[in-house]
């Protein structure tokens, strides 16, 4: 290679490599200026959340945002509360956010001075109070699950509650009575009843597709497999919680085992009943015969019995007679 063609490669390496260092360089000073900026952002929003927290308990928030009952029925009916709480009186009083699990039936939780929520059998529901809102406003209620159902009955105010699916964000706005009920299925199926007479404003938007539908109220639908645009309108099966499953009942009852109580007979095939027919027909045949032939030997044993008692009286009637004889010889009566 000449050497000037040399030269002009050399200087080429260096600018290119003085161009990485720039970059590098850059790219890193905006890295570490863009972190800075998120965690200022982040800190900002931690403030306002926390001053919006304070103004919350100060004037909107009075009391706890739910009180669930820890009794329930039969061994696996009550439910379990987790989360910010205090338990007193066989009661959890959830103060500003919690997750309530339904055992095998559902349970029902009060709202102070707004109504009920209803956790249906096998159930998760986690709750937290809206903290960004004015002071002295009552806060929305976030209600998230991603699987069972639920049953919301409460009266809606300024500020909306929210239902969060896994698919779906599903928003009761006032004014009006909540008569919500939320059914989640296999396969992303989401079922949405707004029923009651004075029913709120139902929103559903999509969580990853950022589409939306108005449930109208009275209106009932299923979306199925977690898709707006998959829309069956009146839905048939109800969207809320399933009748509670009864305890089934002893099968072998304490009356029916010391037979205080009919007990059902087995049941047995034709097949089964038959062969007993046959066999108790051949059982009394040989009865019959045996009884037949016993009463045959019996009439032929009678004779001869009857002879072995008459012939000794012919005997004694021999004697006797010859008896007689003698003394008619003796006295001459012959």
């Amino acid at each position: 290679m000449p050497q000037s063609a040399r030269g002009v490669w050399g200087t080429v390496k260096l600018f290119l490599g003085v161009s990485v260092w720039v970059l590098a360089g850059a790219a890193v000073q905006f890295a570490q200026d863009t972190g800075a900026n998120q965690a200022a952002a982040v800190q900002g929003t931690v403030g306002q959340g926390g001053a919006g927290q304070a103004g919350a308990e100060q004037g909107g928030q009075q009391g706890p945002i739910a009180i669930v009952s820890l009794e329930g029925k039969g061994e696996n009916g009550a439910p379990t509360v987790t989360g910010a709480l205090e338990v007193t009186k066989g009661k959890a009083v959830i103060a500003a956010s919690g997750a309530v699990t339904a055992g095998d039936r559902t349970t029902e939780v009060t709202l102070p001075h707004r109504g009920m929520l209803k956790v249906c059998a096998s159930t998760t529901v986690k709750l937290a109070s809206d903290t960004s809102v004015p002071a002295g406003e009552v806060p929305g209620l976030m209600m998230a699950m991603d699987h069972g159902a639920l049953e919301a009955s409460f009266a809606t105010g300024r500020n909306s509650d929210i239902v969060m699916t896994p698919d779906f964000r599903i928003l009761i706005g006032g004014p009006g009575a909540a008569e919500v009920k939320v059914r989640l299925g296999q396969g992303g199926d989401t079922c949405v009843d707004n029923a009651g007479v004075n029913a709120p404003y139902v929103l559903v938007t999509s969580v990853f597709d950022g589409g939306a539908y108005r449930v109208q109220a009275g209106q009932r639908v299923m979306f199925q497999h977690g898709n707006l645009h998959e829309v069956v309108d009146q839905e048939k099966e109800p969207c809320g919680c399933p009748p509670d499953a009864e305890p089934k009942g002893n099968e072998f009852p304490l009356a029916a085992s010391e037979g205080l109580a009919a007990q059902t007979p087995p049941v047995t095939s034709a097949a089964t009943v038959g062969h007993a027919a046959d066999t108790s027909a051949t059982l009394a045949y040989s009865g019959e015969e045996r009884a037949a032939k016993q009463a045959d030997d019996t009439s032929k044993a009678a004779p001869v019995s009857a002879a072995e008692t008459i012939a000794p009286a012919k005997k004694k009637g021999g004697f006797f007679g010859a008896i007689g004889r003698f003394f008619k010889k003796l006295f001459g009566a012959e």
